[in-house]
């Protein structure tokens, strides 16, 4: 975030939201951007479909995607760096301006006096804490990235305040909180909740529905018809148990989905919720109503036949 100058050659490695948000900056001021990534996607945390449109707009601003790639060395060359990449077991050297390495971060607990105090730390270095961010010493309280789990502001904001309410003696805790994703590229990602893939994996029976921003009056006036809007909803009570929402502005729009999930909404409490038209909002309340077979703008097919007790 210090560079003061724009290099014409970046490499970045890593296809997490950092790679690919800082990725599509240097793109967009101009930079000549490639992108390798060690697995055979980016943007692995997030659901294949929602993830398909950043992914397509990254293939056309960046020089280059290169997945299932690795980086073996890196070296000054002048002012350029030589970079060793392995792919298919060939390797290949070029050169760069700059490098951005974002594989992931480490905690920043060594060397601040931990060892003086019963703090313990996990195998990754980060300090271990209770539901009310309490640590193995009870006169230290820890919250945010030095916590672990998700490495968010926001979450670290939630973690600060319940910290505080439990020293004040009131009875707090970190635990069923929704804590929103939002991946800040062009488009934006977001999700709260359950994902369909953790669906998948846990095992949990879900239904999901779908609004595509191809059928959003506001999104064809934007020109951005590129995005979608997704429920992950149970089956049986109809209670929306995730959001995901890829498209322009889809931080400014996750926070319904955070509030539903919260308050244990379901599909029918956020269809007969009136949202003004035309906005990017409304695809949050047709999403619902595509559950029902009954979207304004798009035709689905009803998934259920009957209406929970």
């Amino acid at each position: 975030m210090e560079v003061e100058d724009i290099p014409e050659n970046l490499l970045v490695v890593g296809g997490g939201y950092i790679g690919m948000e800082l990725g599509t900056v240097y793109a967009t001021l101009g930079s000549k951007v490639v992108l390798v990534e060690a697995v055979d996607t980016i943007l692995a945390g997030a659901d294949p479909d929602l993830a398909r449109p950043v992914i397509n707009y990254a293939k056309k601003a960046f020089k280059e995607v290169r997945l299932k790639t690795k980086v073996g060395k890196m070296s000054t060359v002048g002012k350029q760096i030589k970079v060793e990449f392995e792919l298919d077991g060939q390797k290949k050297e070029e050169l760069y301006d700059r490098v951005l390495v974002a594989v992931g971060r480490a905690p920043n607990s060594q060397d601040v006096g931990l060892e003086n105090t019963k703090v313990t730390l996990d195998d990754k270095g980060f300090i271990k804490v209770n539901e009310k961010q309490q640590t193995s010493d009870p006169a230290i309280y820890a919250i945010g990235d030095i916590a672990g789990g998700v490495l968010l502001a926001h979450k670290a904001s939630k973690e600060a305040r319940i910290a505080v309410e439990v020293i004040a003696g009131e009875d707090s805790a970190f635990t069923g909180v929704t804590i929103p994703a939002v991946v800040f590229t062009d488009p934006e990602l977001a999700w709260c909740g359950l994902t369909e893939a953790e669906a998948k994996e846990k095992g949990i029976e879900v239904q999901v529905s779908k609004f595509p921003w191809a059928a959003s009056g506001r999104a064809l006036s934007f020109d951005r018809p590129e995005g979608l809007t997704k429920l992950i909803i149970e089956p049986d009570t109809e209670r929306v148990l995730g959001v995901g929402i890829v498209g322009y502005g889809a931080g400014e729009l996750i926070s319904e989905g955070v509030l539903a999930v919260e308050m244990g909404a379901t599909a029918k409490d956020i269809a007969l919720t009136v949202h003004p038209h035309p906005t990017l909002s409304e695809t949050i309340m047709e999403a619902a109503e595509a559950f029902y077979g009954q979207a304004t703008h798009t035709f689905a097919k009803r998934k259920r036949e009957h209406q929970p007790a």
